[in-house]
Order: structure tokens, then sequence, then C-alpha cells
């Protein structure tokens, strides 16, 4: 089984412990996200929806490659991959 590390974002490192970066198991995104659901609650509610879809407001990398262009979260992790998680940010003037 494959270890990638998932890079963490200000507003979801309360639901992990405050750290910045976590190194998780899987196959696949979708795999990595649940493992890390299963060990921090209320995670994976932020970054999946009911239904099990990422969030139209959240956006996964694996590395450089945004997995909505490639498989969305079944796509494969390799050891060694860095799974960004990046949430929208509102902002500007008005």
């Amino acid at each position: 089984m494959s270890h990638a590390t998932v890079r963490i974002p200000a507003p979801l490192r309360p639901l992990v412990g405050g750290v910045s970066e976590i190194t998780a198991p899987g196959e696949t995104v979708e795999d990595v996200l649940v493992r890390l659901g299963a060990d921090h609650a209320g995670f994976l509610e932020r970054v999946l929806g009911p239904g099990g879809e990422l969030r139209a407001f959240v956006n996964i990398y694996i590395d450089d490659r945004n997995v909505r262009s490639i498989d969305g979260l079944r796509s494969k992790v390799s050891d060694g991959d860095t799974i960004h998680i990046v949430p929208a940010v509102a902002g500007g003037r008005r």
C-alpha cells in the first residue's frame, strides 16, 4: 500500500490536532481521505459532500496535478506523493 503526505490547510488543522501535514496510507486519493476521516472526526465531512463527492469549493492536487483533471477521487497515489487540499477562498474588494 502506498503512503502519501497530505498537506492540511489552516482551516482544517484544528480537526487534525493542529498539524500542517500527515502521512496516510491508500491506493487512491479517496482511500487516503477516508483514512484521515476515520482517524480525525469531522475532517471528511469538510472535504467530501454527503454523497462522497469532492465538495465544489475544495480542490485537491497530487503534487501539481488537480485530481479533477485526472481520475477525481479515484486518482492513484504513489509512495512519496504529496496531496494538497486547497479550499477556495473568497476575498477581494467590494
